[in-house]
């Protein structure tokens, strides 16, 4: 993903056309979009049928006075704190930011039980994401239309599920070399890279309270670090400083890159689309992987109940985690999906002090609340829609596909709200 072209595919490609979109349904507890509209005094539209089935242009036409309507509302610097929107997504980060602190933890109590085998054990999550989301996506769609996207976009699935998988593997591996201090530092270039990426790539333009907000909650985890270093919780010296801070720096290249490919796939495509293919991908990467990396250690490793049980642990840990963040990349960005998991620290003490018997450092506290106050401050003076209106998807979002979190959901409702489009339905 070194150039542009990466991100803006032909139009005669993508799920979702100039046109129109697909329009999805939310399921619970898993995270589903469903891809059918009716328009008025027409029949339902599947968002995979050819272009002569769109849906109607008065599916559009609402749109874009929705948008409107909620751009020319009067906004103050808190208006987008008086939205349902806000405290959902800063609620699903701290949700992810918990899912994060837990697969660690079932990491290290495999490890204490003589099973480490960082490639293997992720393997259940992209088969249960697999099983799951493609189910979902051929009682959606069919199999004919899963075909398609296969062919279509199928490499674009590759580099994700890749990028995704490595990035998983190298973190893990750094730990083994490296000190936590050292691995926290490097895992800050993810952000970096994400900022990045989506300002070159993207046409992503950060105001300046988003600058500050990043920088204020970085400063926060610079004081659980620096709290770490004094309680003398920092790991030590490690077995291969140099080694693991190498794996760190790939580790974290590799999930800012996958981070900010995500958004855009979600932003145009259904997410059980795009889980559905990380999954099946991350199956055969991740396997290949496994192969090659955690032979030995598979061979070595300890198998009874207990871990068993760790793994179903992590497993489903891992499972809610890759299902929410979709969401939270529709409703706001990858760079706040990456700031926010900055809590899981604050988190992992937490379960620490009950699970492994940790002591909480006095900084502990200030941190978390510090990080909290750049997660707010990131959002001040912003948009009633917040960051859920993507650049690339277009002034009217006609590129994008018209699912739960999206800005053109938002916009369809406000128009509907407003008398607009009335007997168009969706979720």
């Amino acid at each position: 993903m070194s150039n542009y072209n990466t991100f803006t595919m032909s139009h005669t490609n993508d799920i979702t056309t100039a046109h129109g979109a697909p329009i999805e349904t939310p399921a619970t507890p898993v995270v589903v979009d469903s891809n059918t509209t009716t328009a008025a005094k027409g029949p339902a539209v599947v968002d995979e049928q050819p272009s002569d089935e769109r849906p109607s242009d008065d599916t559009d036409a609402a749109v874009n006075q929705g948008l409107h309507l909620l751009e020319a509302k009067s906004t103050r610097w808190y208006s987008y704190f008086l939205t349902p929107d806000f405290w959902i997504v800063l609620a699903i980060g701290q949700v992810l930011a918990l899912c994060i602190t837990s697969t660690n933890t079932f990491t290290s109590l495999l490890d204490g039980e003589g099973t480490n085998i960082p490639a293997f054990q992720t393997m259940f999550n992209y088969v249960l994401l697999a099983v799951v989301y493609t189910t979902v996506f051929l009682v959606q769609d069919g199999p004919r239309a899963w075909a398609r996207i296969a062919r279509q976009d199928g490499w674009k699935y590759i580099i994700m599920a890749f990028l995704d998988v490595e990035g998983n593997y190298f973190t893990v591996l750094a730990y083994r070399y490296t000190n936590i201090l050292s691995a926290q530092l490097i895992n800050f270039w993810a952000i970096v890279v994400v900022v990045v990426c989506s300002f070159l790539l993207l046409k992503v333009r950060y105001r300046l309270f988003q600058i500050v907000g990043i920088v204020i909650c970085i400063g926060g985890m610079g004081i659980l670090i620096g709290s770490d270093h004094l309680s003398g919780g920092n790991g030590g010296p490690g077995r291969n400083l140099v080694k693991g801070d190498m794996f760190a720096l790939a580790g974290a290249t590799c999930y800012g890159l996958s981070n900010t490919f995500e958004e855009w796939l979600v932003s145009r495509a259904p997410m059980y689309q795009v889980l559905s293919f990380i999954g099946l991908l991350g199956i055969v990467i991740n396997g290949i992987t496994a192969a090659i990396f955690d032979r030995d250690a598979f061979q070595g490793a300890t198998w009874n109940g207990d871990v068993a049980g760790y793994l179903v642990g992590y497993t489903l840990c891992l499972f809610i985690f890759y299902s929410l963040v979709p969401l939270v990349l529709r409703m706001s960005s990858a760079g706040f999906y990456n700031i926010s998991l900055l809590t899981a620290n604050f988190w992992g003490v937490i379960i620490g002090i009950k699970v492994f018997d940790l002591n909480v450092h006095f900084m502990y506290p200030i941190a978390f609340v510090c990080i909290m106050l750049g997660l707010v401050t990131y959002f001040l003076s912003g948009s009633m829609l917040g960051e859920s209106k993507k650049p690339w998807l277009g002034e009217n979002q006609e590129r994008g596909v018209l699912g739960i979190g999206t800005a053109k959901l938002k916009a369809l409702k406000a128009a509907k709200k407003a008398g607009a489009d009335p007997e168009t339905r969706y979720a």
